[in-house]
Parts: C-alpha cells; sequence; structure tokens
C-alpha cells in the first residue's frame, strides 16, 4: 500500500538556508497493516505523511501510494486514500450531518447514496444524535470522531490519521481509537492504517509495526514488542541490604543473559537483562548461593521511551514536552 525510495524534502527558509526535514526514507507497508510512526517534535513524520498523502511535493526520491505514484497520479492517490490532518476539518458553522453528505458528493457519490453514508457513519462513530449540531458545539472527542467520520465517507483502503487523539483526555482518546479498530474490523477488507501519534501507550498496544523516525530518518522499523526486547531490555533494580556489597550484585547482573549497562547508586543496583521475569528470579537465587542479602528487588518492562533512549540517547517523552521545534513545513504547506 506504500513504498518509498530515498524520499526527501528540504525547505529553505530565511536567506537561503536549507532545512533536511527528511533524509532519504525508505518504507514498505503491506495492505492490511496499522503502522505508528513515532519521534520528537521536528523528526519529519507529518512531513513524510504530508507528501504521503500529496501535500507536499518530495524534493527526491519516489513514493507511491495505493499502487499510484504520489506526483505523478495525485487526484488518483488522494481518491482512494482517507486522511485525518492534526486540525479539525469541518466547518465550524456547518451540521455535522451536511459535513458528511458534501464529503460523500465530492467523492463522487450519488446524493441518495451520500445520504446513507453520511448516517452509517454518523450510527458507527455515536454521533447520530449530534446529527444536526453545528460542529461549533460539539465536544473536543466528538469533533474528532466527526474527523474521522469524514476521512472514512469513501470507503477508503488506506488511512492516514496525523496525531488523531492529540488534545483529547484519556476516555476520549480510548473511546476514539475504540470506534477506529471496530469499523476497521468489521470491513470486508482489513484497512491499512498509517499513523503518527505522541501517545507511546497507542503505539505499543494498537500497532502492528513501529517506525521510529529522528532527524527525518528511520532509525527503528518492527514490532512493539521487538522493538523493545531487542534495543531496550527488561529492568532489573535490587537494594542491597549491605550497600558494601553492592558491587557484588552488580557482577551477578552482568553474568545474566544480556546483562548490561549495570550502575550502583549507593546500595541500589540497576542493570538491563532479557527475559526479566525469567532473569529475575534466577538473579535471587545466585545472591543467596553467594551470601548477599537482597532487600528489595523490582522489575521494569520496557516502554517505547525506553527503545528511543536506546537510540538516541535521549527521551522521546522529555523531546516531545520540551515543545514543537522549528518547522518550516507549515509555511510550505
Amino acid at each position: 500500500m506504500i513504498r518509498t525510495r530515498n524520499l526527501t524534502k528540504d525547505f529553505v527558509v530565511g536567506r537561503g538556508n536549507t532545512v533536511h526535514a527528511v533524509r532519504g526514507i525508505n518504507l514498505d507497508i503491506e495492505a492490511g497493516e496499522l503502522v505508528a510512526v513515532l519521534g520528537p517534535n521536528g523528526a519529519g513524520k507529518t512531513t513524510t505523511m504530508r507528501m504521503l498523502t500529496t501535500l507536499l511535493a518530495p524534493t527526491a526520491g519516489t513514493a507511491a501510494v495505493a499502487g499510484h505514484d504520489v506526483v505523478a497520479a495525485s487526484a488518483t492517490v488522494r481518491s482512494l486514500i482517507g486522511y485525518v490532518g492534526q486540525g479539525n476539518g469541518a466547518g465550524h458553522q456547518q451540521r455535522a450531518v451536511d459535513e458528511l453528505f458534501s464529503q460523500g458528493l465530492i467523492y463522487g457519490l450519488d446524493r441518495r447514496a451520500a445520504r446513507r453514508r453520511a448516517g452509517e457513519l454518523l450510527e458507527a462513530l455515536d454521533l447520530a444524535a449530534l446529527a444536526d449540531r453545528k460542529v461549533s458545539s460539539l465536544s473536543g472527542g466528538q469533533r474528532r470522531r466527526l474527523d474521522v467520520a469524514m476521512g472514512l465517507v469513501h470507503h477508503p483502503a488506506l488511512l492516514f490519521l496525523d496525531e488523531p487523539s492529540t488534545g483529547l483526555d484519556p476516555h476520549n482518546r480510548a473511546n476514539l481509537w475504540d470506534h477506529i479498530l471496530q469499523m476497521r474490523d468489521r470491513a470486508a477488507t482489513p484497512m491499512t492504517i498509517m499513523l503518527t501519534t505522541h501517545y507511546l501507550d497507542e503505539a505499543d498496544s494498537m500497532a502492528g509495526r513501529v517506525v521510529v523516525v529522528d532527524h527525518g530518518e528511520v532509525i527503528a522499523d518492527d514490532t512493539a514488542e521487538a522493538l523493545k526486547a531487542e534495543l531496550a531490555g527488561d529492568r532489573v533494580e535490587l537494594g542491597a541490604a549491605d550497600p558494601v556489597r553492592a558491587g557484588d550484585l552488580a557482577a551477578l547482573i552482568e553474568r545474566l543473559p544480556g546483562g548490561r549497562d549495570v550502575q550502583v547508586d549507593g546500595g541500589v543496583v540497576t542493570g538491563r537483562v532479557a527475559d526479566g521475569p525469567r532473569a529475575l528470579p534466577e538473579l535471587l537465587r545466585a545472591a543467596d548461593r553467594a551470601g548477599l542479602l537482597v532487600a528489595t528487588a523490582q522489575l521494569h518492562r520496557p516502554t517505547l521511551d525506553d527503545v528511543f533512549l536506546s537510540l538516541t540517547g535521549r527521551s522521546l517523552r522529555e523531546s516531545e514536552s520540551a515543545g514543537p521545534a522549528t518547522n518550516p513545513e507549515g509555511q510550505a504547506a
């Protein structure tokens, strides 16, 4: 459904300064996959998605979406995909049902089919009771569900979601995703979804694949579980009853399969290991045989933020909380 080769986007800003927003991304996404793209602000996620949805022309490289080149066949690509951008897409003074009806007409449905499809989507996304309400009167979660409905009017095989749940509270985020996944599961052919998100739990729990982007390049691409196991590992934390013997506990961790990144801070010893649920009991038995008394023991399973930290030396959460980076793509778009 998506194939890119050396996809690149440069922006010229100021007095001839060039910003390399996307630096030769190679990506293959098969039909039916749900792929989450993660990365800090300014990493190139949205720029990549805008190129794939024909909103930005690549500087170099190629991209085919649903079997069509995004430059040579941009109109065809637009007819085949659904796109939900970061901002709300519906006119604030329009009724929800009218926005969906108009969207159906734009995609070539006749008036009867457009009315029917609008009703189906309002029902499916729990918006039927709000059909005659102006968009301006809807809550944030209701507006985002309407945005998703507008992206699905024409039954696209491929849906792009650019930070669809940003700004929603946890309940509304969960509600939005429940609706999206239910509609995806009910489709005759599983819909392909590519999304960008700042919420690591979304990517971890729902995406079949996670692509990590930094400085305009793909730095990791695999399932969430594989990335966590291979790049982060489980973290064990032991509290030594006798801080003087903490170094001996550290040595035991280093001898475990996958033991690495061992640190001693006073009487607390931490380290990464492979298969933590098996390693921790083994570690405690080894400590007992060595006559080392362990006061506390904890196992921390890895997160996608740990993956990013392992890859880049910094936390994705910290990168996001620092605020949006200067991004020239808004001007260009």
